[in-house]
């Protein structure tokens, strides 16, 4: 089997890769050892978005006097039925992923694939060994979750995202560990639905990653809600002999044991480059990931790395994007390379939290003179009238020349607007241009331009 290029891996960033290819007159294929569409579409972003979805819609129900409707008796959530939606969702993408690779001539040999040599895959399945030669390879092997040594997962007690997305029933109790945007989606998820979740966090403040007032404010959501949050607290060992897991968590005032059903491990993923060849044909590793260079070229001629295996966030636009700009250079398009620092990252708690550049703290802490506005959402009409009031947009400039550091907001569908903010901070638009960009009313988007207005005190309903 002979191809201009061969993608390993058909997740965000490999059928995207492919398919791009294919546009450019290449002939690809691509080698997957499991559902096309990888982790991302089977069980990772899609799949939990329509898990949330279904927790979304629960949460109405339960609220529905808020907006005036009567529902007779009590809400509940048949558990199965929401998990059988969300695999019914999962599989449908991965179907659709079948159809764009057959649109577009793309040839998937399944298996599990080795670097034999720079120009050489050996695929292996159930039917025996085969090579598949190509010009070009790209690998796009993704990642798993990633295992601490005191928190062995046994996929039934203590669990990783994959089992979290289908458990047979819905748990009692649950201790999460982790509140990056995996845990805290499984948080708010699970707490919605019944289960008693308690959130476990190593750093002072949920969602770490995220702006302090954010993690704050997300924080005090999930409280109001009745969920136990423990911040500065870190998982020490975890018994599960008994029926129950024994959790012990070191706090500020020594260890408390803790009792959970499940304990699911929300802290990471690891890539997945064991076993694909990469010493064979001497791949270079730097701290823990495949080196590559600024169009994901590795030191061996032909072989090229993007995803969650290179340096970067481990998000799937941003494997989708390197995957564009890798077969573009292959091809010798003239093509920008990636700017990691403008990079949107998205929570789809309720409320959600969406993200963009610098924190506060990081500008501060880089030199910078700032401007700072914040709007809350109680000033917005649009989310006073949907009922989402919690949440705010705060957005921090250059003091000097007026372009936008950082955006950070968590509210109702601000993961639908953090776009604006990333379009803004690629074209360099000031704080003094977004104010008088005209925003349509009512809409949440307004919140963007009124907390510009805010950081150069103009603003009108705050």
């Amino acid at each position: 089997m002979n191809f201009d290029l061969v993608v390993l891996g058909s997740g965000p960033g490999g059928y995207v890769a492919a398919i791009r290819a294919s546009q450019l007159g290449m002939k690809v294929g691509v080698v997957e050892r499991s559902e096309l569409g990888g982790i991302c579409l089977n069980w990772g972003c899609i799949p939990t978005k329509s898990l949330l979805k279904s927790a979304q819609v629960f949460d109405y129900i339960k609220h529905a006097d808020a907006y005036g409707i009567n529902i007779n008796g009590d809400a509940s959530a048949d558990f199965p039925k929401v998990v059988e939606r969300s695999r019914g969702v999962a599989e449908g993408m991965s179907k659709g992923i079948q159809f764009l690779f057959k649109k577009n001539k793309i040839e998937v040999v399944q298996g599990f694939g080795k670097l034999k040599d720079n120009h050489t895959l050996t695929v292996t399945n159930e039917e025996g060994e085969k090579e598949v030669f190509a010009k070009h390879i790209i690998l796009a092997t993704g990642a798993r979750s990633k295992e601490l040594p005191n928190l062995p997962q046994d996929g039934k007690k203590i669990i990783g995202y994959r089992e979290a997305l289908t458990l047979p029933k819905l748990p009692e109790s649950m201790i999460i560990v982790g509140s990056g945007a995996i845990g805290s989606e499984f948080a708010h998820f699970y707490h919605t639905m019944g289960t008693k979740v308690t959130l476990v966090e190593y750093l002072p403040t949920i969602v770490p990653n995220e702006d302090e007032e954010v993690g704050k404010t997300l924080g005090r959501a999930f409280k109001k809600a009745k969920m136990k949050i423990m911040v500065g607290a870190s998982v020490e060992s975890v018994d599960t002999s008994g029926d129950l897991c024994k959790v012990q968590i070191k706090t500020k005032k020594g260890v408390e044991e803790h009792e959970a059903e499940i304990v699911l491990s929300a802290v990471g993923v690891t890539p997945n480059i064991e076993n694909i060849g990469l010493e064979d044909v001497g791949i270079e590793l730097e701290n823990g990931k495949i080196k590559v260079d600024n169009y994901y070229k590795t030191k061996v001629d032909g072989i090229y790395a993007i995803g969650d295996i290179v340096h970067g966030q481990a998000l799937a636009h941003v494997a989708s994007a390197e995957g564009i700009a890798c077969v573009e250079a292959i091809k010798g398009i003239e093509t920008e390379t990636i700017d990691y620092h403008n990079i949107p990252g998205c929570t789809y708690t309720t409320p959600e939290v969406a993200s963009v550049g610098m924190t506060e703290k990081m500008a501060v802490e880089s030199g910078y003179e700032i401007k700072v506005g914040k709007f809350p959402f109680t000033a917005s009409g649009k989310a006073s009238s949907a009922g989402a009031r919690d949440g705010f947009v705060k957005l921090i400039f250059d003091a000097e020349k007026g372009i936008l550091l950082g955006g950070h907001m968590i509210g109702a569908n601000v993961t639908e607007m953090v776009a604006e903010l990333v379009a803004i901070r690629k074209m360099g638009t000031t704080g003094h241009q977004l104010i008088k960009t005209v925003h349509p009313h009512p809409t949440m988007s307004e919140a963007i331009m009124e907390a510009a207005a805010a950081a150069y005190d103009e603003a009108i309903h705050i």
